[in-house]
C-alpha cells in the first residue's frame, strides 16, 4: 500500500505538526508501510522520503507565523506529483490549511484522510466556513489530535472526528545530552506571545543566581527579550537549533519549561522531554494537562504567573525526589503515545480506506476519550 502524507508546513522549519509527519512516516515504513512525505521544504528536504513542494512563505495563522507554501507554483506541483504517484490513499495534515493539503483536498485523487491540529479559535472557518465546509466535505474520515481540537472541528465544520492523539518516537536515535555545570531549565520554541517565554525570562528573578536558562528557537519576541536581559550571563540565546541539538539538550538540562499561554493543541513536545527523562514545569492548559498529568508527570503552574512558574520550577531543580518522580511517572506515560501504536491506528483506517470499504463512522465523544490512563 502506498501512502502519501501531505503536510502544508515547510518541513525544514521546526514544528510540532512537521515532527509529527516526519515520525509517523518513520514509524510506517517500519510497518511496511510505504509511505512518502509531500511538503514544502526551504532547503534540501530532510530525508530521502520526502517529495519538496516548494518554499514556504510566512503566513499569520492561530497567533503565531506559519511557514505555508500557498503559492500557484506549489499547488502545480502538488498536482503533477499525486498526478504521478498514484497514491492508495493520501493522509492530510490539516486538510485545510492554504496550499499542498488544500489543493490535494479538491482534487482527491486517492481516499482522503484529514488529521486536524488546529485548537482554539480559527478566523478563517469562522468567515470562510461555507468553502471550508465544502472542502471538509471531500474527506473520508476524519481524525483530531485533542479534544480541543475536535470541538474546533466539529463546532466550525461538522462531521465526526476520532480522537487520535499526537505519537512519540520512543525508539529515535539518543543524541549525547549537553550538559551544564549550573541547574539548567531548557525552553525551545517559537518567540511569540502565546509561546509565554516573556513569563519566564520574568521568572528568573525568583530564582536563585546560579540557575542558567537555554532558550532555543527564534521569533518576532527575540530582540525585545533579548534587551530585557541585558548582558545577563545566565540566559544562553541559542536561535534556531536542529532536532539533534534539542534532543542533545533536553537530555542533559535539569528542567524543561513550556511557559505557554494559549493556543496550544497538544503538547508533543511535552513527551519528547518525558522520553529523553527530563523533569517538566509547564502551564496548567488543557492541551498539556491531556499529556502530561498534573503533579504526576509535570509540574503545572497558572499561565501567566512568573512567580508561580519559579515556585514550580525551583522545586523540581532542588528537590531530587520530586525531579526523579516526575521523571519516573513521565517515562511511562510516554510509552502510552507511543509513535508506532499511532501508526497502527492509522495503518488500519488506511486499509480499510484503500479497499474502498465505508470506515466506521466516528462516535460522539466520551467522556474516557478525555485522558490517556
Amino acid at each position: 500500500m502506498r501512502v502519501g502524507l501531505v503536510c502544508p508546513y515547510s518541513l525544514t522549519i521546526p514544528g510540532g505538526v512537521q515532527g509529527q509527519v516526519m515520525g509517523l512516516a518513520r514509524s510506517l515504513r517500519r510497518m511496511g508501510v510505504e509511505a512518502r512525505v509531500l511538503a514544502p521544504c526551504d532547503g534540501p528536504p530532510p530525508d530521502e522520503s520526502v517529495t519538496p513542494l516548494g518554499n514556504s512563505l510566512p503566513t499569520a495563522a492561530n497567533g503565531s507565523i506559519a511557514p505555508l507554501a500557498p503559492d500557484p507554483p506549489a499547488q502545480l506541483r502538488t498536482i503533477r506529483v499525486l498526478r504521478d504517484e498514484q497514491f492508495d490513499v493520501l493522509h492530510l495534515h490539516e486538510p485545510l490549511a492554504p496550499g499542498p493539503t488544500n489543493t490535494a483536498a479538491v482534487m482527491k485523487s486517492a481516499p482522503l484522510l484529514g488529521t486536524f491540529h488546529r485548537a482554539g479559535h480559527s478566523t478563517a472557518y469562522q468567515y470562510l466556513r461555507p468553502i471550508v465546509r465544502a472542502v471538509a466535505n471531500r474527506l473520508d474520515y476524519r481524525c483530531a489530535v485533542s479534544e480541543d481540537a475536535r470541538r474546533l472541528a466539529e463546532g466550525e465544520l461538522g462531521g465526526r472526528y476520532e480522537l487520535v492523539f499526537n505519537g512519540v518516537e520512543l525508539d529515535a536515535p539518543s543524541a549525547e545530552p549537553i550538559n551544564a555545570p549550573y541547574p539548567t531549565i531548557f525552553f525551545v520554541g517559537r518567540h511569540e506571545p502565546r509561546k509565554g517565554l516573556g513569563i519566564l525570562v520574568d521568572a528568573l528573578q525568583y530564582l536563585p543566581d546560579e540557575v542558567r536558562l537555554w532558550v532555543g528557537g527564534d521569533g518576532p519576541e527575540t530582540d525585545a527579550l533579548r534587551a530585557s536581559t541585558g548582558n545577563d550571563p545566565r540566559v544562553e540565546w541559542l536561535g534556531r537549533i536542529s532536532d539533534a541539538e534539542k534532543q542533545a539538550r533536553l537530555r542533559g538540562a535539569d528542567v524543561f519549561c513550556a511557559p505557554s499561554l494559549f493556543g496550544e493543541s497538544f503538547g508533543v513536545v511535552l513527551l519528547e522531554a518525558m522520553a529523553a527523562k527530563t523533569p517538566i514545569v509547564a502551564s496548567d492548559l488543557d492541551a498539556y494537562a491531556i499529556v502530561a498529568r498534573p503533579g504526576r508527570d509535570a509540574l503545572l503552574s497558572e499561565p501567566g504567573d512568573p512567580a508561580a512558574l519559579a515556585a514550580a520550577l525551583k522545586r523540581v531543580l532542588f528537590d531530587e525526589d520530586t525531579a526523579a518522580s516526575l521523571v519516573e511517572s513521565g517515562l511511562g506515560r510516554a510509552h502510552q503515545f507511543s509513535m508506532d501504536t499511532l501508526a497502527s491506528r492509522y495503518a488500519e483506517i488506511y486499509a480499510d480506506l484503500a479497499a474502498r470499504r465505508r470506515v466506521r463512522s466516528p462516535q460522539p465523544p466520551r467522556r474516557e476519550d478525555q485522558e490517556v490512563e
